[in-house]
């Protein structure tokens, strides 16, 4: 048997036990081991050959000295959004400084992905609103959303918007978690009503990005549920209601 440059029989390590205390220097070097063969000693083995674990004590730990796992850099910063006006990818990349030796650990993933939207144009310029895809969530998270606001004084006067479901996919239906239950509300012809509130609410445009105001009259706009990216569709824009009063099961909130 070779391992790690060394060639190794059964025979060269069945020694008897007075042979044994002449391997301290071995055992040493084998991380331990010269206690197990001690052991041997005062247990009256005839041969280390009677003991197979001195074997694998012997053997293992050279080939374990040479066992390296792959090493990676730290995560980089994340990059900006794929696109603008559309809602995309953003990219953090880390690079290899190891590779994995002797069966080490292999590398971990090294790019990973996250959602993002983009809404100002390479420009300089604010996207158009029918341009962006609502991203929007179920609306009892408005209510967490409207105390944190009321504690830091940034409550801001909000609106709703009533669209139409045009398109659904059919990702939504089959959302099991418990935080994308609400996505299973979701049907074609049916009106939803959708709130503007603090933080989506831009303090400059007194709007939420993707709630299609510019929007010509039945335009079809898209949007995403946040928490499930397959979970999209399209829909048409009825009306703004400045005095919201959206119905339980079927009220969502822009992000």
């Amino acid at each position: 048997m070779e391992l790690a440059g060394i060639s190794l029989t059964l025979s060269a390590v069945a020694w008897l036990p007075s042979q044994c205390l002449n391997l301290e220097q071995a055992c040493v070097m084998a991380g331990g081991c010269w206690a197990c063969c001690r052991a041997e000693v005062i247990a009256g083995a005839s041969s280390a050959a009677s003991w197979p674990g001195l074997l694998h004590c012997l053997l293992f730990p050279l080939a374990e000295e040479n066992v390296m796992p792959c090493v990676v850099s730290q995560w980089s910063v994340w990059s900006g959004c794929a696109e603008p006006c559309k809602t995309t990818y953003r990219v953090r990349r880390r690079h290899v400084i190891q590779e994995p030796r002797n069966g080490g650990e292999v590398c971990p993933p090294l790019e990973e992905r996250a959602g993002c939207v983009e809404y100002w144009t390479e420009q300089g310029t604010e996207c158009k609103q029918y341009l962006i895809p609502a991203l929007i969530t179920t609306g009892g998270f408005g209510k967490a959303r409207k105390k944190r606001a009321a504690d830091d004084g940034n409550e801001r006067v909000g609106y709703c918007v009533e669209f139409q479901l045009v398109a659904i996919t059919p990702a939504c239906l089959h959302s099991h978690h418990s935080y994308t239950h609400w996505m299973q509300y979701l049907r074609e012809g049916h009106t939803v009503c959708v709130e503007c509130q603090h933080p989506a609410l831009d303090s400059k445009s007194l709007h939420c990005y993707g709630d299609g105001s510019g929007s010509k009259k039945n335009q079809l706009l898209h949007w995403q549920a946040v928490g499930n990216p397959r979970c999209r569709g399209t829909w048409k824009r009825i009306r703004q209601l400045d005095t919201c009063s959206c119905p339980s099961v079927h009220s969502f909130l822009f992000i």
